[in-house]
């Protein structure tokens, strides 16, 4: 592959548990978009030692535009490792998130996700007002 584009992965998210889900909570010009984004919504991904999500990124591009912005990046630390070895604490992320951001304009919010196993996926949805 040449190009990092051709690494993500996308699928049908009711039927895979890497796909982020994208959901619009709220969404007003003046107050923001309120979004959660979620890996497992469906289908829990596992979440160890050894298969974990390690973090979800977000962006928005505006119609119009060209380039996205980035929104905000998550990362996931705490995936059941301890001094005693892996799976051994009661610690672990969940891979859901959400976050507010202020937009007057229309457009596309992207997320994307990384699992240490099966690598980038993305999806997008549109936002309208």
């Amino acid at each position: 592959m040449d190009k990092l584009k051709e690494l993500f992965q996308e699928a049908d998210w009711t039927k895979e548990k890497h796909v982020p889900v994208i959901e619009i909570l709220e969404k007003e010009r003046e107050k923001g978009v309120k979004i959660r984004v979620s890996v497992g919504k469906e289908i829990p991904h596992p979440n160890t030692s050894s298969h974990y999500i390690a973090w979800i990124a977000v962006y928005f591009l505006p119609e119009g535009e060209k380039y996205p912005y980035e929104v905000a990046k998550f990362e996931f630390s705490a995936h059941g490792a301890s001094t005693q070895g892996p799976d051994t604490s009661s610690i672990y992320t969940e891979p859901i998130v959400e976050c507010l951001f202020k937009t007057s304009k229309e457009g596309k919010i992207f997320a994307s996700s990384y699992c240490n196993i099966h690598g980038l996926w993305e999806n997008s949805v549109d936002l309208k007002f």
